[in-house]
């Protein structure tokens, strides 16, 4: 970190300080009241605090504020004039992140805190527009009355708050996370059907497939299939127009998975699969080609199509290994993803032991809090190879962490991972490290 940096995030602080009319007296006081209000009193005296926030605006040789400074600062800053708390894009809270990653703070941290903040805020069942960001909130009030004013920033601000409770799944429950989405949801519906100048409707159509896509998939994790199925169908309609196939075929892989798992046998995902095979090898971005054929895999493999498997395995590796340079979506699909596919293959068509294996090194590589929920899955299947490989307890041992990982975050594919796997430890029902984990599901999934 520069110099530079490191003055540029102490003047940021200095003027969110500025903008809300406090001095550096005023800062102190009322980061010892957020202490206090939280439960976790400052030890130290106002005088104290005031020469801390003094370091950290410093035009010299400004200091990064510790972790519980950060905390109540992240607090402080969440909550505008009115009370209400506001993260979205172009909120006080979104500048005081801003500002600590000038002085250094790491990524991590402030997604942590990030989310830490979002969770705060739904806590009591209030701040669901929080991440509509305080411009966004009258911007989208206005453009319902009149769809002529949307414009390019409340569509930016859409977005934004999809790619927000988006980045929460794994750290909120799905429940919460749907009511987060809810008023995007609805302003997508109500602004598709208006008179959106045309320039920006390919964008509008744009941000409502990722949106709904994303309530699709929330839908099915809180059980609602018949919602789930007219959310992935009016996502299928708005990225069909958008001229780009590879955007289709995102909508059609999600709702292969959900298909997967909500509708007795595999032809209903066979065939959404393949759509999303067809539009991907048509459009522009190879690691959704990528994803593609490596859903395709485990189709295969759980029809016991071993060479069908292998093949689209191997197609898949192709497309990872392709230059992303333009990709428009660079990131949705890794080797690490792969592995776990890969995994998959070998559990059902393959040799266990080489199952347990790509599993053991895909779960330890998906640590984001993003990727909680794939994690658990992984790890099922893991225990699953452990239970075909004679290794019952092993199995059990694993299917303890992925029980409080379901139960934290409500995920259905999860728990229905968890119920086959127990199911294929019955053979050991009567020894102890079983009844173990039974004792454990029904005081924490209650069944």
């Amino acid at each position: 970190m520069s110099t530079c940096e490191s003055i540029r995030g102490a003047a940021a602080l200095k003027a969110l300080r500025k903008a809300r009319g406090l001095s550096l007296a005023d800062t102190a006081r009322s980061l010892i009241d957020t202490a206090r209000r939280l439960g976790q009193p400052l030890d130290s005296s106002a005088t104290s605090v005031q020469r801390s926030v003094a370091r950290w605006e410093s035009t010299k040789r400004p200091i990064l504020p510790g972790n519980r400074y950060q905390l109540l600062l992240a607090h402080l800053y969440a909550r505008g004039a009115d009370g209400q708390i506001a993260l979205g894009s172009g909120s006080d809270f979104v500048q005081l992140l801003d500002a600590l990653a000038h002085l250094g703070e790491a990524e991590t941290q402030l997604r942590e805190l990030r989310s830490l903040l979002v969770r705060t805020a739904t806590d009591d069942g209030t701040g669901l527009l929080a991440l509509l960001g305080p411009t966004t909130q009258p911007s989208m009030a206005a453009a319902l009355a009149d769809p002529a004013r949307v414009d390019d920033a409340l569509l930016a601000g859409m977005r934004a708050a999809v790619g927000d409770v988006n980045s929460q799944v794994g750290s909120l429950p799905f429940a919460r996370l749907q009511l987060l989405l809810a008023p995007v949801i609805e302003s997508c519906r109500r602004l598709l059907a208006g008179d959106v100048p045309e320039p920006l409707r390919p964008e509008l159509r744009t941000v409502a497939a990722q949106a709904y896509t994303l309530a699709g998939r929330l839908a099915f994790e809180t059980r609602d299939d018949h919602a789930s199925r007219a959310l992935y169908a009016a996502a299928t309609d708005a990225a069909g127009q958008l001229g780009a196939p590879w955007r289709r075929a995102v909508v059609h892989m999600s709702h292969a998975l959900v298909r997967l798992y909500s509708v007795p046998g595999i032809e209903a995902a066979r065939e959404l699969v393949g759509a999303a095979v067809r539009d991907a090898r048509t459009g522009d971005s190879v690691r959704v080609r990528a994803r593609a054929h490596a859903l395709q895999a485990e189709i295969a493999a759980r029809s016991g199509a071993e060479r069908h498997a292998q093949t689209a395995l191997s197609l898949a590796w192709y497309d990872l290994d392709r230059n992303v340079d333009g990709d428009p979506a660079p990131t949705s699909f890794t080797a690490d993803h792969l592995r776990g596919f890969e995994g998959l293959c070998e559990l059902y068509v393959g040799d266990a032991a080489v199952a347990h294996d790509v599993f053991a090194s895909s779960a330890e590589a998906l640590d984001s809090p993003r990727e909680r929920v794939q994690r658990a899955i992984v790890s099922t299947d893991q225990a699953l190879a452990c239970i075909r490989l004679d290794a019952p307890e092993r199995a059990a041992d694993l299917l303890h962490a992925c029980v409080d990982s379901t139960a934290s975050t409500g995920g259905r594919v999860p728990a229905l991972r968890l119920r086959q796997a127990r199911k294929e430890l019955c053979p050991w029902r009567r020894e102890g490290f079983v009844a173990d984990l039974d004792d454990h599901l029904i005081d924490v999934l209650g069944s």
